[in-house]
Parts: structure tokens; sequence; C-alpha cells
């Protein structure tokens, strides 16, 4: 059984047992945590959300991702900025899928 998650603006197929990257999730390293935008769950389809269907996981590590170099620039103006950016991402193990 699968099912369809909504978390930091992004859906994921999600199945048990399964390990995913998501943007980062509150909570420490072994923590429990619980997906309750469930758009899709055993063949059964939300409108837009499944009430009373739930996804838990496990978080396995927080990470981060590679460097984004963002350059902005005018031409003429003697305008230049370097920045770079690195996205918080955490690791999540599916434990469970509760459907409605």
């Amino acid at each position: 059984m699968f099912a369809i998650i909504r978390t930091g603006g992004k859906q994921y197929r999600v199945a048990s047992d399964q390990t995913i990257t998501v943007e980062r999730v509150e909570g420490d390293v072994g923590a429990s945590v619980e997906f309750g935008d469930v758009l899709m769950a055993g063949g059964k389809i939300g409108a837009p959300l499944l009430s009373g269907a739930k996804v838990t996981g496990t978080i396995v590590e927080h990470t981060r991702g590679e460097t984004i170099l963002v350059f902005k620039k005018k031409r003429r103006q003697n305008y230049r900025r370097k920045n770079g950016h690195r996205q918080s991402f955490s690791v999540v193990r599916i434990d469970s899928i509760v459907g409605a």
C-alpha cells in the first residue's frame, strides 16, 4: 500500500519501510514524526485531503544539500552580488500508513 503526502510544499509518494528526503522537519534524530496532509492512501482519493488518514515515520538524520550559487549583476552599473545557499533536509523512514 502506498500513499501520497504533502510536506514542505511538495508531494511525495511513500510506502512502508521506504526512506525519503524531505525539507527539514522539527524533531531530534530518532523521534517520531506524523504527516497529516494525506492526499491519497490505499486507492482512496481525498478532495483535497483524506480525513483521518495519517502517515508516521522516524527521523533518521538531518543533513544539508549542495551549495547553490546566487549571482546578481546589472551591466554597466558596477553591481555584482554573489551569495550561496544550502537547503536543510531531513531523512525520514516511513513506518506506517493509516488510511481513512
